[in-house]
């Protein structure tokens, strides 16, 4: 496959009159870089037709220096560029959109960050909540389009329930939904309703069936706990960890490949998810027994057993699956000890975060029920079925659908 080039490169090379003579806002982290691994608001910043004038900074910032769930502090300057960061994750809910006053005086908003093709993944809730912005404000947003690094075509889980909507899951997609940025801006366009002038840069050479190392195009860590393509395939499904007292493997070399807690014991844990994973036929996976050591986060300082989950075919491995068995799995070997959890998660505290994380709460009493992985599986494919036809004319790129596990 020949190498991709991406929407900010096409931004620069061939669409610059999107942002010529105006003033610009860039949202922004560190993987808003071009083809020689420069920084978009470098570049932006030198580029004498462009005016940019303030970075807004998602979860984990500018520069990507935030742990997860950190507030990233307003009025700060970019310590490279000098220009003001808007801070659009702060300390509670009003944060996560503009602040009034913070569009004033610009002409267009440019998006460029990589997502990673989960529901949880917080960047696309940002990029929702700045095009409502933009369309008040009457400013045109443009989105510099990434590839979907796990693949456009196979989607799993279940739509998000309304009364679950929170900064983990704003819209009804399923939690692993195929497309890219760009892809769900037209869709929140059109779901929200905005009179907005939206451009998509898209992605030049992509595939849908195409993952990240088959793009040509370098992979920069999205977030501090997303090191790796390998992380990036695991997280659909181990993520859910974090709804649970068990360690996802944050404070290791390894987040979301490797999960666990003190209590458990490995070698049975990994027997038992080969067993549940083969009577669901489910395939491309195997679970390595381990103990690790998290150096902060859940469980810091302590031996974990648990597993390190090895992707063997990436095109047949159903990562939500995988996660829903490993919290079975963890919960059957010690039900007294497994625990949800029960803290504050994003900003809301009157509902548990595995509900938010799941999208649907039948599917805890799925997993508490220890229901067989076929049945829980067949519980999504008329939601996917849906889905496909919500998501069909908002798609960009080429490639059909595989068979939607």
């Amino acid at each position: 496959m020949s190498p991709c080039t991406s929407g900010l490169d096409r931004l620069l090379d061939e669409e610059r009159h999107l942002v010529r003579g105006g003033s610009v806002g860039l949202i922004c982290n560190p993987t808003a870089v071009d083809r020689r691994l420069h920084h978009a608001a470098d570049l932006l910043h030198a580029a004498p037709d462009v005016r940019l004038a303030r970075l807004f900074g998602p979860e984990h910032g500018v520069r990507g220096d935030a742990q997860d769930m950190i507030a990233v502090e307003p009025g700060d300057r970019d310590p490279v560029t000098g220009l003001p960061v808007v801070s659009l994750y702060g300390s509670d809910e009003a944060s996560l959109a503009p602040p009034p006053g913070s569009l004033e005086g610009l002409d267009a908003l440019v998006f460029d960050i990589q997502d990673v093709g989960a529901r949880y993944y917080t960047y696309v809730y940002t990029l929702a909540a700045c095009m409502e912005a933009a369309s008040r404000a009457g400013i045109r947003v443009v989105v510099c389009d990434r590839p979907n690094p796990i693949g456009g075509e196979a989607v799993e889980g279940p739509l998000l329930r309304p009364h679950l909507r929170s900064f983990v899951g704003r819209f009804p997609v399923p939690v692993r939904h195929g497309c890219t940025a760009g892809e769900l801006a037209l869709l929140w366009r059109h779901q929200l309703g905005l009179d907005l002038d939206l451009e998509v840069v898209r992605v030049q050479g992509w595939r849908r069936g195409a993952w990240h190392d088959e793009t040509g195009l370098s992979w920069v860590m999205p977030s501090p706990n997303m090191p790796t393509l390998d992380t990036a395939s695991v997280y659909p499904g181990m993520c859910l960890v974090e709804g649970t007292r068990l360690s996802e493997g944050r404070g290791t070399t390894r987040p979301f490949e490797l999960s666990g807690a003190p209590w458990i014991d490995p070698s049975r844990l990994a027997a038992d998810l080969e067993r549940r994973m083969g009577a669901a036929g489910a395939a491309g996976v195997r679970f390595r027994p381990v103990v690790f050591r998290p150096t902060f986060h859940k469980h810091a300082g302590q031996g974990c057993g648990g597993v390190q989950v090895h992707v063997t075919d990436r095109r047949r491995f159903e990562p939500f699956l995988t996660g829903i068995a490993f919290l079975q799995a963890c919960r059957t070997q010690d039900p007294e000890r497994f625990a949800w959890r029960t803290e504050p998660y994003e900003f809301v505290s009157d509902r548990l975060a595995i509900d938010l994380l799941l999208g649907d709460e039948r599917l805890r009493e799925m997993i508490e029920a220890d229901t067989p992985l076929a049945d829980v599986r067949a519980s999504w494919a008329a939601d996917l079925r849906e889905w496909r036809e919500v998501r069909a004319p908002h798609l960009l790129y080429p490639g059909g659908d595989c068979d939607g596990r």
